[in-house]
């Protein structure tokens, strides 16, 4: 049986690879490696997308927020041994909603679940929530180019 993890700030920062200030999630609370991960991005007035999205109006994009779950998700294979620090790419996204807006002061709550994985392709699917309200929620596919050159056929000459 693989253990549970929670990960702060630093804990986080070793698995994957993004960094301030494009890291969009602040903890995760349950990670269960190749199955599910959940966690949270605090959005505050400080973050830097908020003073140009949009003026009087200030909210966290769309795409951020799936950012936001796509880093979260990417915690779920991150977590598999052998794969931590390595790299993960969006490669697809099946399905998209966007129900509420995210504002400063609101806390993003992220469950995210993998449905497979593969030889370095993830099908994951993940949600985004404020006070138990849905905001997001998202379908994808992450790819690790790492994992899937293992799978890769050479032919000699």
């Amino acid at each position: 049986m693989i253990e549970k993890l929670t990960l702060d700030l630093q804990g986080i920062l070793e698995y994957q690879m993004n960094r301030h200030p494009y890291l969009m999630i602040d903890y995760a609370e349950e990670i269960v490696p190749g199955e599910s991960a959940k966690g949270h991005k605090n959005v505050t007035a400080n973050d830097w997308f908020i003073p140009c999205h949009f003026p009087g109006d200030p909210n966290m994009p769309g795409m951020l927020q799936t950012e936001a779950l796509v880093q979260m998700s990417a915690l779920m294979v991150l977590s598999l041994p052998g794969n931590k620090g390595k790299i993960c790419y969006l490669s697809t996204v099946e399905k998209g909603k966007f129900k509420r807006k995210v504002i400063p002061g609101d806390t993003l709550d992220i469950e995210c679940k993998l449905i497979s994985w593969k030889r370095g392709i993830a099908k994951c699917e993940a949600m985004g929530s404020v006070n138990g309200e849905k905001a997001c929620q998202i379908s994808f596919t992450l790819v690790m180019p790492d994992v899937i050159k293992e799978y890769s056929v050479s032919i000699a000459e």
